[in-house]
């Protein structure tokens, strides 16, 4: 889990040592949400629905449900299936998504480079020769395919964020009501409410620390948590009903619907969040392993929960008093009661940092890929990787779970609220991994249309029962997902318009070259980073700013920093850098390339290794330019085409010096180039690629030691030239160049159109953080150049 997401898939996580500690501590962050589940589970189901009768057929009935409930869904379905569907290693709804972007052309934003394809993290199943797949031509075909195939993954990104305001007020409140057991009436309504508003505040108050400062002691008290409910499944069950196991059996299903009918049916809202919190195996999978999570759910995380229900129903099966309040606390002896409520509230706090934690990385992964509007986003940890903090999100979940705890006042609304959500996010997950299964591991579609069916058919039940109760809490997951989803799709839509603009109205790199004196142009001191969204082409605010301010920087940048469909991009691998015309007018373009689950730089970082690229580049292709006394020999014949319609990948790694060499260069993996330079020391790995092509090409590079020396000798004069110049810039300063736009609907657009960007998306766009405090610009440093929009 280091910060360096290139070590994250380091096989030594394979020894067994390895894999157990990090079954061990997937529990505190994977598991804590699925392990309090019996806290609410029956009181939930028996709230309204049904009653606890004399013949137990209810009582059994509830627990052949969650039995199988959490044998199909978490152990077959998640722990078999869906956790091999991952995203080089990463999990979640993203990961499907990209995954499927990856497989087929359905991403609505066109700023997909062949160049991408050779990242080390972009892994392909390898597709049959004769690939005649329906299902992805189809998917390819239909442009409101793509855009449905987005709304679906947006929705399930909303269930979740709703999630992260159902879970931590349904938890602690289900924790705290333990007191019931042993207060009064009167006493216990004017406790619990603020007991758990007090405990929901300083939960959120301390996230700016991070997990990572109090992450040891989550991993020891879902440990033990999971054994203390065990331990008091198996006492009971020896004490009340040895044997209770009969009523495992699926008949006792059938039999509990028979009798309950509707109210049976009804019931399944509450029996459903007994898998509260399995997706969090998925989500989470970036930080273990697979191999870890599957340990910890098979052998501890499963057997546990389930001798928790069974003991239980032991309890409430020989305890029919109509005044008994069916709670997990009543099953518990009293010489034990305090303790195990003291445990219960510290794993209930546990279950919500980690739904908390996921609520902000699934939005960070929406903010890369321009789906939500710019947020402050906060790395709380210098050495594990995806940890962060955003504090507008923080706070806002703080006040709507203190809203949900005051307004629900109990656990049978806030139930079924979580238990839509819940059902919500499963039913996207079995979709796309259905459309991965034939899409991306090329497998029949009759496979992925019986796990479609299959597990579909379970949650479309539990889905249909929860959706009944929408007058009793289910109501709000449902509007939180609206309002989210207008957001989400408002920004997405606002955003693909304004790119498809830019790339229509780019101006030619000739107008940029025909800029000079002549025209009243002067180029002053200084590295000008222009930044932009287009990946070739000179972007319209920069020609709007020399229009109206006739002056550029000596060193021009068009810096393009674009989000891949893979979740982490390596250092050696970010960079993508060319020249924007010939070597003397001091242009470059820069793509600086992040995954969905990447964290961007500060400025600081940025502006120093950005300059340290352009020095790598600079001397890389003075190098390459030396074609007098150098024979290439190029299976392309791409040898006359001009640098500025190349990219070279500027890496991380030691320079390898030598005479002559052979290379074969590949897209998959990137081959790399190895060059010598006698007045360096110390270069970065460099690897060179067509922007456009993805063949194989083999090179030969001879260098003619006879004219060697004269030609170093010319090439190093106007190379260390070009280097000085860049110093002198870069000591000069650096100013940041960023579009300050604005959107309109054309003439003619639609009432609803108007409305949504002339208000709402400008709206958002003024109240979330801007591209400068994104990037942490310093304001003496920034440049705006106003842009209306006309889309």
């Amino acid at each position: 889990m280091d910060l360096h997401p290139g070590k994250c898939w380091d096989n030594s996580k394979g020894s067994w040592k390895t894999i157990m500690l990090l079954a061990y501590q997937s529990l505190g962050v994977v598991y804590g949400d699925l392990s309090i589940s019996p806290l609410y589970v029956f009181t939930s189901t028996f709230a309204e629905d049904i009653e606890h009768s004399e013949t137990n057929e209810e009582i059994f009935g509830t627990l052949s449900f969650v039995f199988w409930t959490l044998t199909l869904i978490p152990l077959f379905k998640y722990v078999f299936v869906v956790l091999r569907a991952d995203d080089n290693g990463e999990g979640g709804t993203f990961a499907l998504y990209s995954l499927i972007c990856r497989h087929a052309k359905v991403s609505l934003i066109p700023n997909r480079q062949h160049a991408d394809e050779a990242l080390s993290t972009y892994k392909m199943e390898e597709a049959p020769e004769k690939d005649t797949n329906k299902m992805k031509m189809l998917l390819e075909k239909y442009k409101a395919l793509h855009t449905a195939l987005l709304i679906v993954v947006l929705l399930g990104t909303c269930m979740v964020i709703g999630d992260g305001v159902l879970t931590p007020a349904i938890s602690v409140f289900s924790a705290v009501s333990g007191l019931e057991v042993s207060m009064s009436k009167t006493h216990h309504q004017y406790a619990v409410i603020p007991i758990t508003c007090f405990i929901l505040v300083c939960l959120f108050a301390l996230q700016h620390y991070g997990t990572h400062k109090v992450g040891f002691f989550f991993a020891p008290i879902v440990l033990t948590w999971l054994l203390c409910i065990s331990t008091l499944g198996i006492y009971n069950i020896l004490k009340w009903n040895p044997h209770i196991y009969t009523a495992l059996s699926p008949y006792y299903m059938f039999k509990f619907l028979k009798k309950t009918r509707i109210s049976g049916w009804l019931s399944l809202g509450g029996i459903l969040l007994c898998i509260t919190g399995s997706e969090a195996m998925f989500a989470d999978l970036g930080h273990f392993t697979y191999m870890a999570i599957q340990i910890a759910f098979t052998f501890l995380v499963y057997p546990a929960l389930i001798l928790a229900y069974m003991g239980q129903a032991a309890y409430l099966s020989c305890h029919h008093n109509s005044d008994l309040q069916i709670s997990y606390y009543v099953s518990v002896p009293e010489s034990v009661r305090w303790p195990v409520l003291i445990l219960a509230i510290l794993a209930s706090v546990v279950g919500s940092q980690a739904i908390i934690s996921g609520t902000f990385s699934i939005i960070n992964q929406s903010q890369s890929l321009g789906c939500f509007p710019r947020v402050k986003v906060v790395h709380t940890s210098d050495k594990i990787h995806g940890q962060i903090y955003i504090p507008e999100i923080n706070w806002i979940l703080m006040i709507l779970c203190i809203a949900v705890t005051i307004g629900f006042r109990d656990t049978k609304h806030m139930g079924n609220a979580s238990g839509l959500a819940v059902m919500t996010v499963m039913l996207v997950t079995t979709c796309l991994t259905s459309l991965v299964i034939v899409v991306c591991w090329h497998k029949p579609t009759i496979l992925a249309l019986c796990f479609l069916l299959f597990f579909g058919s379970v949650e479309l039940l539990y889905f249909s029962a929860s959706v009944t109760k929408f007058r009793e809490g289910a109501w709000l997951p449902i509007l939180l997902a609206l309002f989210l989803m207008i957001i989400m799709f408002l920004w997405h839509y606002a955003t693909i318009k304004k790119y498809e603009y830019d790339l229509h109205n780019k101006v030619s790199l000739e107008w940029l070259l025909a800029l000079g004196p002549s025209l009243g142009i002067a180029r002053v001191p200084g590295i000008g980073l222009v930044f932009t969204d287009l990946t070739t082409g000179i972007p319209a605010n920069f020609s709007r700013f020399v229009t109206n301010l006739p002056a550029y920087h000596r060193i021009l940048v068009f810096v393009c920093v674009k989000s891949v469909p893979v979740p982490h991009v390596t250092a050696a691998e970010r960079y993508l850098v060319g020249r924007v015309g010939p070597a003397a007018h001091r242009s470059y373009r820069c793509i600086v390339r992040y995954g969905y689950r990447d964290v961007h730089q500060d400025v600081d970082s940025f502006e120093t290794e950005l300059v340290q690229k352009l020095v790598d580049f600079i001397q890389y292709d003075w190098y390459r330019t030396r074609g007098s006394n150098m024979s290439i020999e190029d299976d392309g014949s791409h040898s006359n085409e001009s640098s500025s319609h190349r990219l070279t990948v500027i890496g991380t790694t030691s320079f390898c010096s030598q005479q002559g060499y052979e290379s074969q260069q590949s897209v998959q993996p990137a081959g790399s180039v190895s060059v010598g330079f006698p007045t360096v020391q110390s270069m970065t790995d460099v690897i060179e690629m067509e922007q456009m092509d993805v063949t194989q090409r083999r090179v030969r590079f001879a260098i003619d030691d006879d004219h060697e020396s004269d030609t170093r000798s010319e090439v190093g004069v106007q190379m260390q030239e070009e280097l000085e110049d860049l110093y002198a810039a870069q000591e000069a300063g650096i100013a940041f160049i960023l579009g300050h736009s604005y959107v309109r609907a054309k003439q003619g657009s639609s009432l609803l159109r108007k409305l949504a960007l002339n208000y709402g998306y400008n709206f958002l766009r003024r109240n979330c953080r801007g591209t400068d405090v994104a990037l942490k610009v310093p304001p003496v440093s920034l440049l705006e150049v106003g842009m209306v929009y006309i889309v």
